[in-house]
Formats: C-alpha cells, sequence, structure tokens
C-alpha cells in the first residue's frame, strides 16, 4: 500500500469525529509542523448556597435566586491574530430568541427569576462565516419558600437564640420583615434574610411573652409573601427545661 493510500484513509478517519474546520486546521497543522488544536468552551463560576465557589463546565442545578454568574471563554491555541468573536446568548428553556445577548470574551450575569435557561457560546472566525456553537451551560433556578418560627429563645445558650426566616428557604428575592409588640409599636426591622432578631431593644432584652411579625417578601417564581403570625420568646422557659 503507498503513501498516498495510507494518508487518504487517515483523513477519512478523522472526518468522522472532527469537524470541518479542525480538518481544515488539521491540514495547517500538518503542514506548518504545529499539532495543537484549537479549544474554546463556556465556564461558569458561582457561590452556592453554602457560601463555596464552583466552577463549572456542565450546568448549574436546583441554585436558589437571586445567583450571579460570571461566565468565561476558555480559549487554547489560538493565536492572539486569529481570535474568533465572540457572542453569548441567553434564552429560557422552550424558547429560541434570545433575552439577553452579549459580545465579550467574559460576562456575568444575576438569575432573579425561576426556571431553567441555557447560556451558549458562539464563535465566529475570521469575521466572515456564521457563528459556530462553542458549547451551552443550563441554569436551572428553583421556585421559592419561605417559612417564619413562631417562636425563639434568646438565652445565649447558641441555639435558637434569633429570630429570622427558617433555613429551608429558597429563591428570595426581595424581603423585609418588621417586629411589633401587642401595642402595635415597631421593635425591629431586616431586609437580609439570612438575619433577624436578637430579642431586644436599644440593646436590651424584651420581656418574655408574645410579640408579633410582619413579613413581606418576593420569590423568584414571582409569588408574592404576606406573612403575619405571633412570635414568642422563651428563654425562661426553655432555661428551665434544661
Amino acid at each position: 500500500m503507498g503513501k498516498s493510500t495510507k494518508f487518504t484513509n487517515f483523513a477519512l478517519n478523522i472526518s468522522i469525529i472532527m469537524d470541518f474546520r479542525q480538518i481544515f486546521i488539521l491540514f495547517l497543522c500538518i503542514f506548518a509542523h504545529n499539532c495543537a488544536f484549537a479549544d474554546i468552551f463556556p465556564t461558569a463560576v458561582y457561590t452556592d448556597a453554602n457560601g463555596e465557589s464552583i466552577e463549572t463546565t456542565d450546568a448549574i442545578s436546583d441554585a436558589q435566586a437571586p445567583l450571579e454568574v460570571e461566565f468565561k471563554a476558555t480559549i487554547n491555541d489560538i493565536p492572539d491574530n486569529e481570535l474568533p468573536a465572540l457572542e453569548w446568548r441567553f434564552t429560557r428553556e422552550g424558547e429560541q430568541t434570545p433575552f439577553v445577548t452579549r459580545y465579550e470574551e467574559s460576562t456575568s450575569y444575576t438569575f432573579v427569576e425561576s426556571g431553567t435557561f441555557l447560556v451558549s457560546l458562539y464563535a465566529t472566525y475570521n469575521g466572515t462565516s456564521d457563528p459556530e456553537l462553542a458549547g451551552s451551560i443550563s441554569i436551572t433556578i428553583s421556585t421559592s419558600m419561605l417559612e417564619m418560627p413562631n417562636a425563639f429563645s434568646p438565652n445565649g445558650d447558641g441555639v435558637n437564640d434569633i429570630y429570622k426566616a427558617k433555613s429551608n428557604h429558597r429563591s428570595i428575592v426581595e424581603f423585609h420583615a418588621y417586629i411589633f409588640n401587642r401595642w402595635g409599636q415597631k421593635l425591629f426591622d431586616w431586609t437580609n434574610i439570612n438575619e433577624g432578631w436578637d430579642g431586644t431593644v436599644h440593646g436590651k432584652p424584651v420581656k418574655d411573652g408574645t410579640y408579633f411579625v410582619l413579613v413581606k417578601a418576593k420569590g423568584a417564581d414571582g409569588r408574592e409573601y404576606n406573612i403575619k403570625k405571633d412570635v414568642n420568646i422563651l428563654r425562661t422557659y426553655i432555661e428551665n427545661e434544661q
């Protein structure tokens, strides 16, 4: 079998697993004696509910809103003078038209709605070809949940000392809570869902008894919360039980 036949078989095998652009680069490599392949793919970096920084090239599942994600185009083995034009397209599940389009190597976006989204990176070579899909990352934002407890025990034992939203809250994008006494006087309010009331007013502990909480909030799924309920301070009772 001659050299020409061997080379033809090699090219046919390569064409099965590579697109036309990669074949073109292969031939450039053969003649230029440089066999590094061009590689472009999207990477997403975000902070999860536990405060841990996560990097992925695949998917972000069951995340909570608001979720800020930094998207980066990872580019390997392309000379600076041959870099393609990049395009990010953000689409909702079931839709074709992007609701956001960006033209930059890195971009960030904050997801504040529930649902599944697809963030796709496209590359255009030589300024004349049609955009080619380099890769996509799926992001799923959970539906909202918000519950408030009916009691707490600010006795300094490190357990249930702060009155705040239950830890199972999810995808709450707006939050404002108020504490009132039995006469309707506002004692405290807060807007950070992860914070709360320590059972004091102007630095002094209030008496055990029944107070009132009002919470106005909104979920990423559009659900509005208007929670009104009693709040019992039970520090003396809890201490006696221990």
